[in-house]
């Protein structure tokens, strides 16, 4: 039975937390939804875990929306066994001045009875930092990082402090990295005094050695919150938790669906396009033909399988920033909308038509493709890079039960050659 239990806003969040959990020891399960947990394919799976991630599409959503569908997660979570639990968000901290980390972490606190808890987005692995309350992807201030220009959540202030005051209920707080250094018992005073009763507590990080030293310190509380990193400190039941057998074999096809924006996606996609076959969305043909136009793009890949198996077809949405400035007729979808539904129908349908192993960069676009695919759950299998894994999906679509081999990679994350070297990982 799971005693840990977490919430992650978007898809890629999920696996990368679940990734994590499995190499400290956990045998852990990623459930689609609150509903995953509930008696059905996949009960097993959850019966058997010891930590369990809820995976949510709530990052953007409206905050009433994100709120409610976190607190089904944790009310689930409690009733599967979880003692504990952990609000998983991005390292780069995505929200809008309204939420929804703030609003969700409220929520939960709210629902557990308490009112104080840490807020630690630090991931060193992939380069993110806080010092003095301010948060580094790299040598770059978060607001002088590519994360300035994200077409969702744009980060215009690196303070963590600012960016979650407008979020809260609570009073927000920093813990700084001489008082981490200190050692966890010195910080856990820190953190029970008495002027931290009630608040979000920012905790400066910038080593692994800091995370397992917060982790330490905070294992007493009934919330955490953070990116990936804090799990570094966590100590699972088992010395090394088994890591799911693929879903496909050698040789099977294979795809990728890219509909991030990021620099460092749009770097894999510039890497991949003169090695794998590749065709782009064409946003001007989608809102005037969009079943024709999928179609399309399906007949692609079908046919790239049948004239080289061994390279898998990348589709993707931008290669360049200058693609986000298309404007959307009136009355008519947005971008980011059109790209989500594209990819998530060519998902559907490839996947029917022989599809399975899949690659998807961005974590709208993973949201969007799970649940076309009614994926229910996801068992974590090979790594390929910090934060990036493949994961055995068990799901229903078109009528009948299947399981394929998917990775779930954020946008930031991944080397540039992560499209063309991720199958190696697959044996």
């Amino acid at each position: 039975m799971p005693t840990l239990g977490a919430i992650a806003d978007d898809f890629t969040g999920a696996t990368d937390l679940a990734t994590m959990l499995v190499a400290r020891g956990y045998r852990t399960v990623v459930a689609v939804g609150a509903d995953a947990l509930a008696e059905g394919p996949g009960g097993a799976a959850v019966r058997d875990a010891d930590a369990v991630v809820v995976a949510l599409k709530s990052r953007t959503a409206p905050v009433e929306e994100a709120v409610g569908a976190s607190l089904a997660a944790l009310r689930a979570l409690r009733g599967a066994g979880c003692e504990r639990f952990y609000l998983k968000y991005c390292s780069t901290f995505d929200s809008t001045p309204r939420g929804n980390i703030g609003p969700v972490a409220d929520a939960l606190l709210a629902e557990l009875g308490t009112r104080r808890t840490v807020v630690v987005p630090s991931f060193p692995a992939t380069g993110r930092t806080v010092y003095k309350g301010r948060l580094f992807v790299h040598d770059d201030l978060l607001d002088e990082s590519p994360m300035r220009h994200h077409p969702l959540t744009p980060m215009r202030d690196s303070h963590l402090g600012r960016l979650l005051a407008p979020q809260t209920g609570h009073p927000v707080r920093l813990i700084g990295l001489d008082t981490v250094r200190a050692g966890s018992d010195v910080l856990r005073a820190a953190l029970d005094a008495p002027g931290l009763s009630d608040a979000l507590v920012v905790v400066d990080a910038v080593s692994d050695e800091d995370l397992v030293t917060v982790c330490a310190a905070t294992d007493h509380l009934p919330l955490v919150t953070g990116a990936a990193g804090l799990a570094l400190g966590l100590t699972g039941p088992h010395a090394e938790a088994a890591r799911a057998t693929p879903a496909s074999g050698p040789g099977e096809p294979g795809l990728i669906l890219s509909g991030s924006a990021s620099s460092a996606t749009r770097a894999q996609v510039a890497h991949a396009r003169s090695r794998l076959p590749h065709r782009k969305l064409d946003l001007a043909a989608l809102r005037a033909d969009f079943t024709g136009t999928v179609a399309g793009l399906v007949d692609f890949a079908r046919r790239a399988w049948a004239d080289d198996a061994g390279k898998p077809p990348l589709i993707y949405a931008v290669d360049d920033l200058g693609d986000l400035e298309q404007v959307a007729p009136q009355g008519g979808p947005a971008a980011s909308e059109l790209v989500e539904r594209a990819l998530a129908t060519c998902a559907s349908a490839l996947v029917a038509a022989g599809a399975r192993r899949l690659l998807v960069a961005g974590g709208e676009t993973s949201g969007a493709v799970v649940t076309a695919l009614g994926v229910r759950t996801l068992s974590i299998g090979a790594p390929i890079a910090p934060g990036v894994t493949w994961a055995r999906a068990e799901g229903r679509a078109h009528g009948r039960d299947h399981s394929v081999d998917l990775a779930l990679k954020s946008g930031n994350f991944g080397d540039t050659a992560v499209f063309t070297e991720a199958w190696s990982a697959l044996v």
